[in-house]
């Protein structure tokens, strides 16, 4: 299906074709539709499907058909990461660039002050992290008693990442007469009792399986002595060309190793992760997709919600302790209809994470042995520690305020004495 045929107004349409756009994915062809009738949505969508157009188009033509003289924030989309709120809010105003509406992006980890200038100025779309939106909220610094407009975006990574009780009070001083989305990857029961107190009589929708990677992602793995890895993997980027590479690894200190190993190997490589600032991490990935970085090595709770267009390689340079963020990772890749390459550089030490991996996705990886790379099998495995930067496998309500990108729980405790000086790294 093309996107002329979804109903939409000649400047969305505009927009879309100006991105080089025609036909539209499945989230979008099943989600744009019901949003445009009015309905409250309940979707399921992993990262790569096209789902940011799906809730953004809708959205931007029902402001437009219904205008409103005064300027007041009439949408608000919530994300769990001060990445991915960038990037939707790019989004929105790339779609919205033949219309008079205005954005502002609200996260922490930069200065609250221009974000307050741009509230008072008046804005009609607000993209924002909870723990921000709260300390505009509690300095009384943004009206939404006028939104109509409600966007849960990445809902099930906002819960891992402790933000259900952020979500709750946002959702108390917003009108009751609104419309609601609650897009997810995967449809846990915290994510069903969500829906359940925020949509009124959703209609579901799930475009890819719970766990199932991109059709269009080629996975393999290496096997290679973990003494081994960089080497190899500066090998494989220089010899077949790969010009934009992302590399996982477990933790910050790895990430910032590796970045400055392959630096040295004369690959142009950055590192981004949760002790990176906010300044330092935008630069990051904006010198990625320029391409004036050719390698971002990144943990998985820096990568959430990133969105690179046309990424064609990522890399595991440590295979996840959790199964399911080998999904995630690899998903970063394959994006809209797009081929991509997932490698995944295994040692002995990490046989065990690779069969849990496979056993989620129900099918082996294809195995690959690059001749003079061979592992040596006197090597035997040992225990892999887990650092205290991976996501917790447990409890997901466990000290949820100490997993807002790396805040210290000194964070937490202030946050029951709000002032107007404090500010979260969210």
């Amino acid at each position: 299906m093309l996107f002329n045929q979804l109903g939409l107004s000649a400047e969305l349409l505009r927009a879309v074709d100006e991105k080089g756009y025609k036909e539209v994915t499945p989230i979008q062809q099943q989600s744009i539709p019901l949003i445009l009738a009015g309905k409250d949505v309940l979707a399921g969508a992993q990262t790569g499907t096209g789902k940011t157009a799906g809730f953004t188009l809708p959205l931007l033509q029902h402001l437009q058909n219904s205008p409103n003289n005064r300027r007041s924030i009439r949408a608000l989309i919530l994300t769990p990461t001060r990445e991915l709120a960038a990037q939707v809010a790019e989004s929105v105003r790339d779609y919205g660039s033949h219309l008079p509406f205005k954005t502002a992006v609200i996260f922490g980890g930069v200065s609250i002050n221009p974000q307050i200038s741009k509230l008072r100025n008046g804005v009609d779309i607000v993209v924002a992290t909870p723990g921000r939106l709260l300390d505009h909220m509690q300095q009384r610094t943004i009206d939404l008693s006028k939104v109509e407009f409600l966007v849960l975006d990445e809902a099930d990574r906002m819960l891992d990442m402790g933000f259900i009780r952020d979500i709750r009070k946002v959702l108390a001083v917003l009108p009751k007469q609104r419309q609601n989305l609650l897009f997810s990857a995967t449809f846990s029961t915290e994510i069903r009792n969500l829906a359940a107190g925020l949509l009124n009589s959703p209609v579901e929708i799930t475009v890819a399986a719970r766990n199932k990677p991109a059709e269009l992602v080629k996975q393999v793995v290496h096997l290679v002595d973990k003494a081994r890895k960089r080497e190899l993997l500066s090998h494989k980027i220089g010899s077949e060309n790969w010009k934009q590479v992302l590399v996982f690894t477990r933790t910050k200190h790895g990430a910032n190793r590796l970045a400055q190993q392959l630096s040295d190997d004369g690959l142009a490589s950055a590192a981004i992760h949760g002790n990176k600032s906010q300044t330092a991490r935008t630069k990051a990935l904006a010198d990625f997709k320029s391409n004036k970085v050719r390698v971002l090595v990144a943990t998985d709770i820096a990568a959430r919600g990133l969105d690179i267009d046309k990424l064609p390689h990522v890399v595991n340079y440590e295979l996840p302790h959790v199964p399911e963020d080998y999904v995630h990772r690899i998903g970063r890749t394959a994006r809209a209809g797009r081929e991509g390459h997932a490698v995944s550089l295994v040692c002995v030490d990490e046989k065990k994470l690779l069969a849990d991996i496979e056993k989620l996705l129900n099918s082996q990886i294809h195995q690959e042995i690059i001749p003079g790379y061979e592992p040596d099998s006197r090597i035997k495995a040992e225990p892999i520690t887990q650092g205290r930067s991976n996501r917790p496998s447990g409890n997901r309500n466990a000290n949820p305020r100490n997993r807002r990108g790396g805040a210290p729980k000194k964070k937490a405790i202030q946050r029951q004495r709000p002032s107007g000086k404090q500010r979260r790294a969210s």
